[in-house]
Order: structure tokens, then C-alpha cells, then sequence
């Protein structure tokens, strides 16, 4: 054994070796966060948010003076309501949001 290598960043350990040492290239480490929070749980939170700022706006609308309030539809968090079997397509979820604005993009995975 011609060096002893512990890190992978020593020069080569040869006592004849009598020419300049070039130093290894440094890579910094390579840092992933961590999140307390799964990507699956920050979809869900999401939708809670924005189902609950929905629903606080569906009752103003309510309390005040508008003409055509819809009903809110089924939770995302109401499982019963989307319950499918084994090989077929979850039942889509649909935006509780109540504004004049169309949202034809709107899509909860979106926020993932």
C-alpha cells in the first residue's frame, strides 16, 4: 500500500517522490433538508388551507347579499365520498372556491 487514504483526498505517500504535490479537486457536500412534513402531507395541507379559507368565504356569501351562492361540494378530507375500487380512477376532486374568476386549470396536485 503506497498511501494511506482515509478520506479520499490525500496525496500519494511515496518517501522517493521528490516533484510537486498537486492537491485533489474539493467537492463540498451535497446537503438534501429535511422536511418534517411528507410531500403527501403538504398536498393535504394544502387543500385544507384553501378549503377553509373557501368555506369561510362561502359563508359571507351566505350572511350577505348575493343572488346565486352554491353549495359547497364534498370535502377532499371526506373520504366516503371518494371511495373507488381497485383499478378504476379516483372520483376528481372539485375547488370549493366560490369567486367569479374561472379556475379551469385548477388542480390539487399541483400543490405537492
Amino acid at each position: 500500500m503506497s498511501k494511506i487514504d482515509t478520506q479520499g483526498m490525500s496525496a500519494p505517500m511515496d518517501p522517493n517522490y521528490k516533484g510537486p504535490i498537486i492537491a485533489q479537486e474539493h467537492k463540498p457536500w451535497l446537503i438534501t433538508p429535511r422536511r418534517c412534513h411528507t410531500p403527501q402531507m403538504v398536498k393535504e395541507l394544502k387543500i385544507l388551507i384553501n378549503e377553509v379559507l373557501d368555506e369561510r368565504e362561502h359563508k359571507k356569501r351566505m350572511a350577505g347579499a348575493y343572488d346565486d351562492v352554491k353549495p359547497l361540494p364534498p370535502s377532499y378530507f371526506d373520504t366516503e365520498h371518494f371511495q373507488y375500487y381497485v383499478g378504476e380512477e379516483e372520483p376528481p376532486y372539485k375547488d370549493w372556491s366560490q369567486s367569479n374568476k374561472s379556475k379551469p386549470d385548477y388542480n390539487p396536485g399541483y400543490y405537492q
